[in-house]
This record gives structure tokens, C-alpha cells and sequence, in this order.
């Protein structure tokens, strides 16, 4: 690889994954880490619930919920809205009727801490000093229309896990989201289907959650160096979301595709300054605290398809 591509690798390493939370996004996130993210983003974009995690996060704000509260969930959001936050060193109550469990088995906890302070290091000496710059120059209307072109192209990976889940109803939604956002939002950097009138909220859907609506659990917690908190599950999902995702298929030089993608996390990064730190400040552990998030809301974006659905078979 030529020399001049390794700044482009830097920026990319914070790029995330697990989901989505896409980066993702994703997918938390999409992934939920200081630099991964869902992916869709990859998941996804994600995810996601922490600082720049939210990939495919337009406008960067959250709502905080106050302690003991449960996490407000949606299974449908519009460019602008991200997961929601937990506040951090406390448990998001989970719903006994819907949830299985809410732990996840930590077999890897030394290897997991090291790579979360490595993710860590990663987002505070490149990733934000390089979004915070990119923020001070570019204006924040055309930040979030670049958000919204990203969010369009991970298209495929939403309709095809809709499909995958016999969500009929989310997979016409979001190809209606498409031609609209397609034709009406100049390619997708205007987000039209998601306005009052029209109504077709994004679907957040990913190759792990289809897994798990069938039934296959998540099995243990890993986090990723570069792309953050995951698991057994949904480092599957992340492949199959991938061979998704139009980024895969491009036909054009390495150099081009590190580029691509590493512009596409700064920008997402740049809406989402302070949510990260936040979490960090006020958590005992933020490494437990971002774990149980994680987990948390993977389990409820399952659990809401499988109750909102008849039961597949084993």
C-alpha cells in the first residue's frame, strides 16, 4: 500500500462496527464502544449508544433517561435519532416478559478491557481531534445530509434482514424509503420519506438480529480492537451485513475504500461529540456499564421482532 494511504488508515482503525448500534453502524453498536459502532452501518453505521458509535446519527443529541428508568426503545428511526442512552453505573430495567437474561457470559474479560482501553485511546488521539476539526469547517446541515447518503446506501442490509425476519411490512417500508430518499432526496442526502407526511421510518435491522429471531443466542461477549463491543452472534451478523453492504462490492483501489469509509465515520462522529465522554464520566466502570448496555439493547431489538411476529421454528 502506498505511503500516502496510512493517514487513511488512521482515521479509519475508530471505524465501528458491532452494530449498529452501524456502522454502522450498526449495527449499538450500531456497536456500542468508543469507536465501534453497527454497522450498518456496520453495522450501523449502528450503533449505537455511545460517542461516535452512531453512524448513522444525524444531528448528534440524545435523550437522557434519569436513573432506574428503562431504556426507550424503537425499532423504527428516522436519520436524526440515535439508540438511546443509558445513564452511566446504572441498569436499564429490563422487561421480564420479553427478555430471556440480561447478562451475557464474559469469558474473555482480560483480553475484552484490554482492546475497550485500546478502542479508547483510539477515539481520543484521532478520531475526535480529527471530527472536531472536520465540524469547525464543515457546516452542520451538510453534515447531516452526508449522514443521510450513507444511511440510503446501507439500504440492502436493512431490506434483505427485514426479509430474512418475515418482516414484510419493514421490508416495504424501507424500499418505499429508498425510491423516495432515492428520488425525491437528490440520492439520498434529503431524508423526505421520514417527514410528517410520508412516514416511513428507517428500519434497524441487521444479520445478528436475524439470528437471534431465530432463536440463536448471542453466546459470549467480545470487543473488538477497531470495532468495538460485539458477540459470538452478532460477529457473525457483522460478516453477513458486510457482504450486504454496497462497500463491498466496490470496484475501485484499496486506497479509495479506506477513504470512503473513514470520511463516512468522521462525519458521523462529528454529530455525535460529548455522548461518549459523558458516559465515560459518570460510569464506576465503563467497561461494565458499556457490556450491559450493549447486550440490553441487542436483546430488546430481538425480542421486539420475535413478539411482534409468530414464533420460527427452532
Amino acid at each position: 500500500m502506498k505511503l500516502y494511504s496510512i493517514p487513511l488508515l488512521l482515521l479509519l482503525l475508530p471505524l465501528g462496527c458491532a452494530h449498529g448500534f452501524h456502522p454502522a453502524s450498526s449495527r449499538l453498536p450500531m456497536s456500542v464502544s468508543p469507536v465501534g459502532s453497527n454497522s450498518e452501518e456496520v453495522r450501523a453505521e449502528a450503533p449505537v449508544i455511545l460517542a461516535e458509535s452512531g453512524s448513522e446519527s444525524a444531528a448528534g443529541k440524545i435523550d437522557n433517561n434519569e436513573p432506574g428508568t428503562a431504556v426507550k426503545e424503537e425499532t423504527a428511526r428516522t436519520p436524526d435519532q440515535r439508540p438511546p442512552s443509558v445513564v452511566p453505573g446504572t441498569a436499564a430495567k429490563p422487561d421480564n416478559d420479553t427478555l430471556d437474561k440480561t447478562e451475557i457470559a464474559d469469558p474473555l474479560e482480560p483480553f475484552n478491557r484490554a482492546m475497550y482501553h485500546f478502542n479508547d485511546k483510539l477515539y481520543f488521539w484521532v478520531l475526535k481531534p480529527v471530527a472536531q476539526g472536520y465540524q469547525k469547517v464543515v457546516p452542520e446541515r451538510a453534515r447531516i445530509s452526508v449522514n443521510n447518503l450513507f444511511a440510503n446506501l446501507g439500504f440492502p442490509v436493512r431490506f434483505v434482514n427485514c426479509l430474512l425476519q418475515a418482516n414484510f411490512s419493514g421490508a416495504s417500508t424501507e424500499f418505499g424509503r429508498f425510491l423516495v430518499n432515492t428520488i425525491w432526496g437528490i440520492g439520498g442526502l434529503l431524508d423526505p420519506a421520514s417527514s410528517k407526511d410520508i412516514k416511513l421510518l428507517k428500519q434497524d435491522e441487521d444479520f445478528g438480529q436475524t439470528l437471534g429471531v431465530y432463536r440463536v443466542g448471542q453466546g459470549f461477549y467480545i470487543t473488538w480492537p477497531i470495532f468495538g463491543p460485539s458477540s459470538s452472534r452478532d460477529t457473525v451478523g457483522m460478516v453477513g451485513d458486510y457482504l450486504l453492504h454496497p462497500f463491498a462490492h466496490l470496484t475501485t483501489t484499496g486506497e479509495t475504500s479506506i477513504g470512503i469509509r473513514a470520511y463516512e465515520k468522521v462525519n458521523a462522529t462529528s454529530l455525535a461529540i460529548g455522548d461518549y465522554e459523558s458516559l465515560k464520566e459518570a460510569a464506576i466502570d465503563p467497561y461494565v456499564a458499556i457490556r450491559d448496555v450493549y447486550v440490553q439493547y441487542r436483546l430488546k431489538q430481538v425480542n421486539v421482532r420475535t413478539s411482534a411476529k409468530p414464533v420460527l421454528p427452532r
